[in-house]
């Protein structure tokens, strides 16, 4: 007897989390969030769904809007709407990361396959065909480094993170190693997981072993770091992206494992955050990347929620 009532509790106790987490994924419309959800993106032109979308990138000068779904790169109009898809057929297999150069031309940061045995960055035209890759080599560590993630700036240099490497390769559009940026901190270098940089020249390194994210100028001078590590409001616990809205200097900075986004202002103070984690209308589920358009519109790249989620900031 005692047995059954030890079940019954036990099967009690799930229902009630069940629902608990089932009704929080349902209320973001009641919360008293500093940002408005305003649509979310979820399919392809072909009507198909997208599959853990890993990275969100906005194209500065038209507001296009490009997305990594698994082996795939979406393109959208500024409005959401599906116009292209690069896929295998194009040279796309295993896309980590990419920007886009003054010109139109696509970089794509892409690790190895079965076809393609040596991780490369892979340079597309305006017209979306490919026209050359550019391989990182003869530097101390090249043997492992694997590109996840590109930035460009005014002069069209691009700043490459990668696994199994603490720093950040700069190259010019044909490859060659510029620079490599290292941050310090009490004599040990940092890992650095992400760049992005802003209108300015402004380059923003996200650490998430650190929890922090290092800004420097337009000449790799450093200026500042904003945020801390931890796992309570406030705080970064394993942040993977950042972006800037260049209307008003406010940082967003994404954290997959608290399952929000952080607001910072332009002195890079924190404001507040949203999200948390859910599945329904402003929550998330191990986000992964973030970026902002030229009218401040917020992109969440809701990864394990199969989608793209779009808020605008209140006021």
């Amino acid at each position: 007897m005692k047995i059954c009532e030890k079940i019954i509790n036990c099967f009690c106790k799930i229902i009630i989390l069940s629902l608990t987490i089932f009704f929080h994924s349902d209320i973001s419309a009641q919360q008293d969030f500093p940002v408005k959800y305003l649509d979310s993106i979820t399919e392809d032109e072909n009507n198909d769904r997208l599959l853990f979308p890993s990275l969100v990138f906005i194209e500065p000068i038209r507001d296009e809007i490009y997305v990594i779904s698994q082996n795939k790169i979406i393109l959208y109009t500024s409005d959401f709407f599906p116009v292209f898809t690069l896929t295998k057929k194009d040279g796309i297999e295993n896309p980590y990361g990419l920007t886009v150069d003054d010109r139109g031309n696509l970089y794509i940061a892409q690790g190895d396959t079965q076809h393609y045995p040596k991780h490369r960055i892979s340079v597309f035209n305006a017209r979306l065909k490919w026209e050359r890759d550019i391989y990182l080599e003869n530097f101390d560590g090249s043997d492992l480094f694997i590109p996840n993630n590109l930035a460009i700036d005014s002069n069209g240099n691009i700043y490459v993170t990668g696994s199994y490497f603490p720093g950040v390769i700069v190259i010019n559009n044909q490859g060659k190693i510029l620079d490599i940026m290292i941050v310090e901190e009490e004599g040990e270098k940092v890992k650095l997981d992400y760049a992005t940089i802003d209108k300015t020249g402004n380059i923003y390194l996200v650490s998430e072993e650190k929890g922090h994210i290092y800004v420097y100028d337009k000449n790799r001078k450093f200026l500042y770091r904003f945020g801390d590590k931890g796992g309570c409001a406030g705080k970064l616990s394993r942040p993977q992206a950042v972006s800037v809205d260049e209307r008003t200097g406010m940082k967003y900075v994404v954290d997959y494992m608290r399952h929000t986004v952080l607001a910072y202002d332009a002195n890079g103070k924190y404001l507040f955050e949203f999200g948390g984690l859910g599945w329904g209308e402003g929550w998330f589920q191990y986000p992964t990347n973030i970026a902002v358009d030229n009218k401040g519109r917020i992109f969440v790249a809701d990864t394990y929620n199969d989608r793209i989620q779009v808020f605008k900031p209140e006021g």
